[in-house]
């Protein structure tokens, strides 16, 4: 049988349709996949099918066949199995710091990711109308820099926006660039946050991804590491609510034994919690004082309450007769 000019890529393109076409609900037969070869101008035999078929399967693809009604040849595992497609998925599109058209780009790779016939399945259980979105379409880039710094230890310049009412950029400190030294990426209220020891106030601070712009890794290494020693990003995280910046304040909160839960969710199992009576614990944490941390306690609606220090639950206290007084 003469070769085509496509006869060497006879195996990609076979181990290529099966992944693509095939699922444990679509197989195909040899028949058929003779057929799918051919119009790649690949031909093929029924013998040679049978051995690429065995190879792949030596080769690691989960290569399965089935006899019956529905008989033929299909790919069984995968890499990530549909449950895991899903669960990819419904994370993009529920992500606001994505832009939409970004999301839609990575929709389709996921997609690639399963069958022809389980993408369509996927589309239709995955999608969710009306998500806000970030409009700063970069922020999928800026993140891949930042990882870079971060990996390389390397400080970083960049400039800070904000929107207008005319949805224009507004830049901070009149444009002029930030310097700081990345520690790590926080996911946090459905934004990214860089956490990072800005040069000019000699401290860690954090700022949203998706506001930064013209990003430069410089070759200057990373500061900060004698002012932070050991720092952990994960608590930084459960200090700053709402990722909302302010004065560390070590605070005690007295709760219901019922709600337990409620502060091992907000700040780790880790957190010890000291028996105050039968029904009630009490807890003292490092917090930054926000309105967000406040919010967080009027949520919890008396079930964990705020005990000291006294400027603290002063300052809850002025927050709260302030919100009265607008209603009054």
């Amino acid at each position: 049988m003469p070769k085509s000019c496509n006869q060497k890529t006879k195996l990609l393109h076979l181990c290529q349709m099966l992944l693509h076409k095939t699922d444990e609900d679509h197989p195909l037969t040899v028949p058929q996949i003779i057929e799918e070869l051919a119009r790649q101008d690949i031909k093929a035999e029924r013998k040679s099918i049978y051995d690429d078929l065995e190879s792949l399967r030596l080769f690691g693809l989960d290569v399965q066949s089935r006899k019956g009604k529905v008989p033929g040849w299909f790919v069984g595992a995968r890499e990530f199995e549909l449950p895991e497609v899903k669960l990819l998925m419904d994370a993009v599109q529920s992500s606001r710091f994505i832009t939409q058209k970004k999301s839609d780009a990575l929709i389709r790779k996921l997609e690639g990711l399963a069958s022809v016939h389980q993408a369509g399945q996927l589309q239709r259980q995955v999608y969710v109308s009306g998500r806000i979105k970030v409009m700063n379409e970069s922020i999928y880039y800026n993140v891949d820099k930042l990882h870079a710094a971060i990996a390389g230890r390397r400080a970083i310049t960049f400039k800070y926006f904000d929107y207008d009412i005319a949805r224009r950029k507004v830049y901070r400190q009149e444009g002029k660039r930030y310097m700081v030294s990345p520690y790590g990426l926080i996911w946090n209220s459905e934004n990214y946050y860089l956490v990072a020891f800005d040069h000019t106030h000699r401290e860690l601070r954090h700022y949203r991804v998706d506001k930064m712009t013209e990003i430069v890794v410089t070759n200057l290494e990373r500061e900060g590491q004698d002012q932070y020693p050991g720092f952990q990003l994960a608590e930084y995280g459960q200090k700053h609510f709402g990722m909302y910046s302010g004065q560390e304040t070590r605070i005690t909160l007295r709760g219901r034994r019922d709600k337990a839960h409620l502060v091992w969710d907000r700040f780790g199992q880790d957190v010890i919690l000291v028996p105050d009576g039968e029904e009630h614990f009490t807890v003292t944490l490092p917090v930054v004082i926000s309105p967000q941390f406040f919010g967080w306690l009027l949520g919890l609606d008396g079930s964990v309450t705020l005990t000291g220090p006294k400027e603290a639950v002063a300052a809850y206290r002025r927050l709260l007769a302030a919100a009265l007084e607008e209603l009054s």
